[in-house]
């Protein structure tokens, strides 16, 4: 029996950073819309999140990769005919490569035991009104959830909305339509300006070579979606696999056994970890990381927060919906990765009105070095120019402020 390959921390760090393709500095020049797609492909998908705080969060990762990009690359691959990307439930809500959205029909076949209450409910609850909202797409979409349900509150049968709650306080169009949209009955044709999908029949939507693909296996499609988890990780538990998907359960299970038999996942040891761990047989292992880059809170390298605690030794949690007296690092935080650590964590917010990228806090961790406050300060200078910003302000909460203030107002 073959030893079984022995990674050291750094090692399994390096290998993870380059299959997220951030383990070297970003190319030169403009991103062209090959270079911009080929990165989606890479990763497989782009989770989307309503926050605009900075910007929308299926921008970033781009960004991260790739530096200053035109925007409009994926708006008018999502938004177009014909289609690069399409918006479908994958890791959660995520715009994907067309060619993946026949991997994920059995969770919109298996609605039931994939999507939450609200969506399986909607049937039984608001039959009537999911036949108007049906009947109303296929007759004039796309359309946007306010749009139906503005109609029917007109016609009498929906009430108004409520604008007490905050959250997920959706209309009984909006139930319909993301049960619609769950199942695959109806897409997203495009965003609005105010971010709202805009809801089409899907021979409207696909293009033609994908509605007319033989259906897929489900134990292929998890598989083939389990194996591009395992790709775009290089390095993990099963764990983190099934997590870039949201897969689970026996399927799961069968499709990492197959993954081992056939080879493309190889059984190895990380140094300190004590959970079965595999990598793929195509991961680079690059002698060095170089790279540095601000990750969203929505990057694929931070979404496992376990995988990232194991790989980089800090401690990350979202604080978005916690209450302000009770978060510890801010609301919108960013870690800052520098060559194979996570050096520091900042607050950010864009004052699209006053022109300034706002450092609300900047807090350093424990492995931040003498050239972290400069390295990141070209990296908010980079990010400002991106957004249209003319200027970064740091405040004065975190104890990499003082620094960081000093390395911006240097450079302005």
């Amino acid at each position: 029996m073959r030893d079984v390959e022995t990674l050291s921390l750094a090692q399994a760090r390096r290998v993870a950073l380059a299959a997220q393709q951030v383990h070297r500095p970003r190319p030169d020049g403009p991103v062209s819309a090959r270079r911009a797609l080929a990165a989606v492909q890479r990763l497989g998908l782009l989770q989307i999140d309503s926050v605009n705080v900075l910007a929308r969060a299926h921008l970033l990762p781009l960004y991260s990769r790739l530096g200053p990009y035109d925007v409009g690359i994926l708006d008018r691959a999502s938004g177009r005919a014909p289609r690069r990307l399409v918006e479908t439930w994958a890791h959660v809500a995520s715009f994907v490569p067309v060619e993946t959205y026949p991997l994920l029909e059995w969770r919109r076949r298996a609605y039931l035991s994939e999507a939450w209450g609200v969506i399986r409910g909607t049937p039984l609850d608001h039959s009537a009104e999911l036949e108007d909202v049906r009947q109303m797409i296929a007759e004039r979409g796309p359309l946007t959830a306010s749009q139906i349900h503005d109609e029917l509150e007109a016609a009498g049968r929906a009430t108004p909305r409520s604008r007490d709650e905050w959250g997920w306080n959706w209309t009984v169009a909006k139930r319909c339509l993301e049960y619609l949209f769950f199942t695959g009955e109806v897409m997203s044709a495009r965003r609005n300006a105010a971010f709202e999908r805009c809801y089409d029949l899907p021979e409207r939507v696909l293009p033609p070579a994908v509605r007319a693909a033989e259906p897929v296996p489900d134990d292929v499609a998890v598989r083939a979606l389990l194996e591009h988890g395992a790709r775009a990780h290089g390095v993990g538990t099963p764990r983190c696999f099934r997590d870039y998907f949201r897969l689970k359960g026996p399927a799961a299970r069968q499709a990492l056994a197959d993954l081992v038999d056939d080879g493309t996942l190889v059984p190895v040891r990380v140094q300190g970890w004590d959970e079965p761990t595999y990598r793929h047989r195509d991961a680079a292992l690059p002698r060095r990381a170089t790279g540095q880059a601000l990750l969203s809170p929505f990057d694929p390298v931070v979404w496992e927060r376990r995988r990232l605690e194991a790989l980089f030794d800090v401690f990350y949690r979202i604080e978005i919906y916690v209450p302000a007296p009770r978060r510890v690092l801010g609301y919108y935080v960013l870690p800052f990765l520098e060559d194979d650590a996570i050096t520091a964590f900042v607050d950010l917010k864009a004052d699209r009105r006053a022109g300034v990228l706002r450092v609300q806090a900047a807090h350093a961790t424990a492995h931040a070095g003498p050239a972290t406050a400069g390295r990141l300060a070209a990296e908010l200078r980079l990010l400002a120019g991106w957004l249209g910003l003319g200027e970064t302000a740091v405040g004065p909460v975190g104890d990499l402020a003082p620094a960081l203030s000093g390395e911006v107002a240097a450079a302005a």
